[in-house]
């Protein structure tokens, strides 16, 4: 086993540990986690617009980029997760995570395993096998959820449906945080995170997967 996997693999255990813990705690402790989530979004969506300073795409623009980021990180992420949890409960916030959690496994295992061609130069390790393995995994909370009695679901055509539309925004949002990274032209957006990078690289599909669920969830 590659040090990196190894820091790849104890970095997620702890993650994981951290996200049940803040995400079954009390509703402060929730509220008090993904504020601190937002803040270190923020600042790391801060560092990667200053390495954009330079290009002709951004040059004078950091800090309207900066005041777009904070608006949409704690008055649309931040506050519908709130929402979320507060009315539909922290399994129902947790499956919505899952689903961008297998999204992310699903293109990395296929990526890997059958490769072939490219998906966008936006981000050239994304492959389409890659993109369909990430659709087909977003159905396995579905598949666990439902089996196992922690949410009153049926493995039904709208809820297969409602994964992939989950499945589909964050790979989106992969897309696009991945855009700004190529034109910085760094890998990662920081180093909070042993064998990942930054949090930002690991949660850029679920910021903007949070939302979407929310105001589908309204509107149907």
């Amino acid at each position: 086993m590659s040090q990196n996997l190894l820091k790849r693999i104890m970095t997620s255990i702890i993650l994981l540990s951290l996200l049940f813990f803040i995400n079954f705690s009390h509703q402060y402790i929730f509220i008090l986690g993904i504020l601190i989530l937002g803040i270190i979004i923020c600042t790391e969506a801060n560092n990667l617009f200053l390495k954009l300073l330079s290009t002709k795409y951004f040059k004078k623009k950091s800090i309207f980029f900066n005041i777009i980021t904070f608006c949409y990180v704690f008055f649309i992420f931040c506050y519908f997760s709130y929402e979320i949890h507060r009315s539909l409960g922290p399994i129902f916030f947790l499956y919505i995570v899952s689903i961008c959690f297998f999204t992310d496994i699903g293109g990395y295992v296929f990526g890997k395993i059958i490769g072939g061609k490219k998906l966008s130069k936006i981000s050239p390790n994304k492959t389409i096998s890659g993109t369909v393995g990430s659709f087909i995994f977003s159905i396995i909370p579905l598949i666990l959820f439902s089996n196992f009695g922690y949410l009153d679901l049926e493995f039904s055509l709208n809820n297969i449906m409602f994964c992939l539309f989950i499945s589909l925004i964050s790979q989106l949002g992969d897309l696009f945080i991945s855009f700004f990274k190529r034109k910085a032209k760094i890998k990662d957006t920081g180093k909070l995170l042993p064998g990942h990078g930054g949090v930002l690289d690991r949660v850029d599909g679920i910021i903007f997967a949070i939302p979407f669920t929310y105001f589908l969830l309204k509107l149907f």
